[in-house]
């Protein structure tokens, strides 16, 4: 009996083994097809956010990311534009459960850059819209505090511009179509929009740190000077490279505005008219930039060998009468001049002089040589064309010979004169990174030897003459002023000047030129009450230059010069001097 029992036990026991063997393996059955079906579901999640993401706002190729809009980078491969997921606030009026007078208020204190009518008008539309393109995080968690369900977040893709006012005028920015509508923004939208090459960044010549220090110095000028703008440009003179372009003011481009935005912030129906703070001052407008141009008078005698002997003295007696049309020196020297005391005094008299002895063809083909009868060639939309003098008579060819009668951009300036100083040659100028072996496009204006003797007058005119202000020792900076008053129906308004400055250095190795404008400086105390390119233009060459040399790799040396003493001594002085 007691066998039988004990049998009947184990018998019992074994089932039971066999029982929660087969529930401990379904039930690992069980999680592992609990555990697939996660599997399978976090893929299809993260296949469908891939999908999705990459056929709206972000692209994908071959599993990469690839933005929306191409990348734009300075020489140094810093950020200046990129493409961001940002969030956005987007409103639903018919949907709105609130007061929507109280709603606009609450708005306005988290945004107090936009007035709370704004936000009314926005909130009391037929229409869906955004209450803000671009939002920070905590603007967003402040927003969606106020417990309005009509207000929605979305995620969008934002071109955003981490420099901000930063080269402003050199990049553009996108409309609300997503397509760019200035600088380089505009000019290389295709590509920049364009999903096989927008992986890629975008490479510039421009420097953002010589940018800023570009952008602080011409700020402080215009302020100074009480202008009401300023431009200017760095450009390397072997490769024509833009370091650094700026007009002010300028505007952010984060925030675009128009001049005839509609009030509710849907695009106007007829394009877009610009602001004139968006107008880029170096490349799309033209000036009359005065004797800044009489080196490149002096240059073209050299070379056609109308001037051989520099000792040889010009007339400037008097004021030179053609025509009925007296042609006057601003600070009357009262005596004969030579070419070197021609450009140290700035003298319209002589230069006129010599561009009367250069005749009138050889002048016309070597502004043309230099493009001054075109748009400038850059990669840029924005290209002024010059005002070229309709009739070329004798009177006209000497006044173009100091800068007046034509009208150029402070762009044309600079290409200028970095073939006056590297030796001859014309380079166009390129707002993109020149690779070390990359073949530049060039051609010769004037000749190595005069490039080398102008080398030495324009160092002349900062250490002795006009542009003395512009100097920074250790630098060897030559240049020439240029203040010429604005023309106005029927002759020139004698109370508006274009006070210019272009310069180079070092003068003993020019790598790079300097170009400095301040539009109608009104001559207060920080600049001994003058308005002259010298008081106002210069001083702003030398502070900048010992910012942005060390970055450029030019240290100062006060050891070294151009050597100038076989001219020093063709310069008068009074005796006892």
């Amino acid at each position: 009996m007691s066998l039988l029992v004990t049998r009947s036990i184990k018998s019992s026991q074994a089932k039971l083994a066999v029982d929660a063997e087969r529930t401990a393996y379904w039930r690992l059955l069980w999680l592992v097809a609990l555990f697939l079906c996660f599997v399978v579901l976090a893929i299809g999640r993260i296949g469908m956010i891939g999908f999705f993401e990459g056929n709206s706002a972000f692209g994908a190729t071959n599993g990469e990311y690839v933005p929306d809009r191409g990348e734009i980078v300075d020489r140094n491969g810093n950020p200046m534009a990129q493409t961001i997921s940002a969030y956005a606030i987007w409103v639903k009026p018919a949907d709105i459960i609130g007061d929507k007078q109280v709603l606009s208020q609450q708005l306005h204190q988290i945004f107090p850059d936009t007035p709370a009518q704004n936000f009314f008008e926005k909130l009391t539309s037929k229409r869906d819209g955004y209450l803000r393109k671009r939002a920070l995080p905590e603007e967003v968690r402040r927003v969606h505090a106020l417990g309005e369900l009509a207000i929605e977040f979305p995620r969008e893709a934002e071109r955003l511009y981490p420099q901000h006012n930063l080269g402003a005028h050199i990049l553009g920015f996108i409309n609300r179509d997503g397509k760019g509508v200035l600088g380089i923004e505009r000019a290389k939208n295709e590509h920049l929009s364009n999903p096989n090459s927008r992986a890629k960044q975008t490479i510039l010549s421009v420097d953002v740190r010589v940018q800023a220090a570009l952008e602080s110095e011409l700020d402080k000028g215009m302020r100074s000077s009480g202008a009401k703008s300023a431009s200017g440009i760095i450009m390397d003179v072997h490769s024509g490279e833009v370091i650094a372009m700026a007009t002010l003011p300028s505007f952010n481009p984060n925030r675009p505005l128009f001049a005839n935005d509609s009030k509710d912030g849907s695009p106007p129906p007829d394009g877009y008219a610009f602001l004139s703070s968006q107008v880029n001052g170096v490349t799309n407008q033209v000036y009359e930039l005065g004797s800044t141009f009489k080196p490149l008078t002096v240059a073209a005698a050299l070379d056609a060998g109308t001037v051989r002997d520099l000792a040889i003295r010009y007339d400037a007696t008097a004021p030179l009468d053609i025509g009925g049309y007296k042609i006057r020196d601003t600070h009357p020297a009262n005596r004969w001049l030579n070419v070197p005391e021609t450009l140290v005094h700035s003298s319209n008299i002589v230069t006129a002089r010599l561009a009367d002895n250069l005749g009138k063809e050889r002048m016309d083909a070597m502004l043309r040589n230099l493009g001054f009868n075109e748009r400038p060639e850059i990669e840029l939309g924005e290209r002024a064309q010059p005002i070229w003098p309709r009739n070329w008579g004798r009177i006209t060819n000497m006044t173009v010979g100091y800068g007046h009668g034509i009208s150029v951009t402070p762009l044309h300036l600079a290409t200028a004169y970095c073939a006056l100083v590297n030796g001859g040659l014309w380079h166009p100028a390129t707002m993109y990174k020149v690779a070390p072996n990359q073949k530049i496009k060039s051609r010769r204006v004037f000749s190595a030897a005069t490039s080398a003797r102008m080398r030495q007058l324009l160092r002349m005119i900062v250490a002795d003459g006009t542009g003395r202000k512009a100097d920074a020792p250790g630098y060897r900076i030559g240049g020439k002023t240029g203040s010429a008053e604005k023309p106005e129906s029927g002759g020139y308004n004698r109370n508006l000047v274009v006070a210019t400055f272009a310069a180079a250095f070092p003068m003993d190795d020019p790598r790079y030129v300097i170009i400095t404008m301040v539009d109608e400086p009104k001559g207060l105390a920080a600049t001994g009450f003058q308005r002259t390119a010298g008081w106002t233009a210069a001083p702003i060459v030398a502070q900048l230059v010992p910012r942005i040399g060390p970055m450029l790799g030019v240290i100062p040396n006060k050891n070294r010069d151009v050597d100038v003493s076989e001219l020093m001594p063709l310069l008068w002085a009074p005796k006892g001097e």
